[in-house]
């Protein structure tokens, strides 16, 4: 019907049958953005906000939720995810989120790598909306991906 593999011909919702699929190496990158003021960036920069460590807590907020994927996103395969990596460093204007994950098996992670940026980022406006509402999360994205049928891809 439409050449999705989520949608049968009928135009059902469909989860992918991988079961025929060769097991291969996989990683994704998936990157965000949190702007924020000035006076901001530089209270999660301190570590003395009001929640916590900012930093800390969003990256091990993102490596949760790519472990959770399957359970959030109603079509995609719970994986056995081999490495989740989640970093927030500071940008010109905010904090820059990325997040790597890897596994070995017949379908790809790059909902998981989207996963964990987009949690991360939302965990970092929780724990300083408090001193700026105004922050906005912008740009996630997948940078890259390896394995599988479909091969490399890198965002150009």
């Amino acid at each position: 019907m439409s050449g999705l593999t989520h949608i049968d011909e009928t135009g059902r919702a469909n989860m992918v049958d991988v079961s025929g699929k060769t097991a291969t190496a996989r990683e994704a990158v998936a990157e965000g953005f949190v702007r924020m003021s000035a006076a901001t960036l530089a209270l999660a920069l301190s570590g003395d906000a009001k929640k916590g460590d900012v930093r800390a807590t969003a990256e091990i907020a993102g490596i949760m939720a790519a472990k959770k994927t399957s359970d959030l996103i109603p079509l995609c395969h719970p994986l056995a995810l081999s490495k989740v990596e989640v970093r927030v460093e500071p940008g010109e204007g905010g904090l820059t989120v990325t997040a790597k994950v890897r596994t070995t098996g017949p379908t790809g992670v790059e909902m998981e790598a989207l996963t964990a940026v987009s949690v991360a980022c939302l965990t970092v406006y929780d724990m300083l909306k408090a001193a700026d509402k105004g922050m906005t999360l912008e740009a996630i994205r997948l940078v890259k991906k390896s394995g599988g049928k479909s091969g490399d891809w890198v965002r150009a």
